[in-house]
């Protein structure tokens, strides 16, 4: 079970992230956090990702809001570039970033939303 928990989730890790992200991260994992890696491996991508009761574009949605609300800026650039493999647009993400600004205080969203335009803009350069 765990085994398949592990290779479900590196499939949806390599799905929403894409391979050259996760090879980065696979190439920079040593002994010590070689189990934390095995944890959002199978936690995060093998269960909660690969779970399809939402689709891979709410669960962005849902991901960058909570990055922002919480204050966890440093994934937000990771995620915004997922959005090119999970489906949700640039609609999407100002939508779920006005609602942490209502429910979590605009400057997060603020913050959240400078770094989204960064990324965005760098995705466009590198098409």
């Amino acid at each position: 079970m765990l085994d398949q928990r592990s290779q479900k989730g590196m499939a949806t890790r390599r799905a929403v992230l894409g391979d050259a992200h996760v090879d980065r991260a696979e190439a920079a994992k040593t002994d010590f956090d070689a189990p934390f890696q095995s944890l959002i491996t199978e936690g995060a991508w093998g269960t909660v990702w690969a779970d399809d009761s939402i689709t891979q574009r709410e669960r962005s949605m849902l991901t960058l809001a909570l990055l922002a609300a919480t204050g966890n800026f440093e994934e937000i650039p990771m995620h915004i570039r997922a959005t090119a493999n999970t489906g949700a647009t640039k609609t999407d993400v100002i939508q779920a970033f006005q609602h942490v600004a209502i429910y979590a205080g605009v400057p997060k969203a603020n913050h959240a939303i400078k770094l989204a335009k960064s990324t965005y803009a760098e995705m466009e350069e590198h098409q």
